[in-house]
């Protein structure tokens, strides 16, 4: 027959006093430089440098399953049928996914933004989400650049 162990004291804390102490310093810290940063008027750090649109490409995604994806042009000329989309397909899912949050229905088409000093940025007017292509590396920002090279 089986021993039970004793129970286990509950009156015992189970997180030191002093990580909590740490953690709570930690939450005022944070809230004291963002309050600080904006009664300050701090400029944002990290933003895209401004610059003039040298290419607008209006692009419709279409995922045909968790690893597809057709992209037609405006006018629905299809522009590249991929059974595995990659990064085409990862962009396309989460325009979908804020697409469903924001109400959108349909499949309105997304834009493709080229700048002049180099960003590309993705866009959708429907659901106000966009994404920094050139952020996600030079080979997904590749597969982006090529989509836009088949239209000129």
């Amino acid at each position: 027959m089986a021993t039970l162990s004793p129970p286990r004291r509950l009156d015992r804390e189970m997180i030191p006093k002093g990580l909590l102490y740490a953690m709570f310093a930690l939450v005022l810290a944070a809230l004291a430089l963002t309050t600080f940063a904006v009664a300050t008027k701090r400029p944002h750090e990290g933003t895209p440098a401004a610059s003039t649109v040298q290419k607008e490409t209006w692009l419709i995604l279409e995922g045909q399953s968790a690893q597809s994806v057709t992209v037609r042009d405006r006018d629905g000329k299809l522009l590249a049928d991929l059974p595995h989309g990659g990064f085409i397909t990862v962009i396309q899912n989460a325009m979908t996914r804020a697409r469903t949050v924001a109400g959108v229905t349909g499949n309105p088409p997304m834009k493709v933004v080229r700048y002049e000093n180099g960003r590309l940025v993705a866009e959708d007017p429907a659901s106000g989400w966009s994404a920094e292509l050139y952020a996600f590396g030079q080979d997904n920002k590749a597969a982006f650049e090529r989509l836009l090279s088949s239209q000129e």
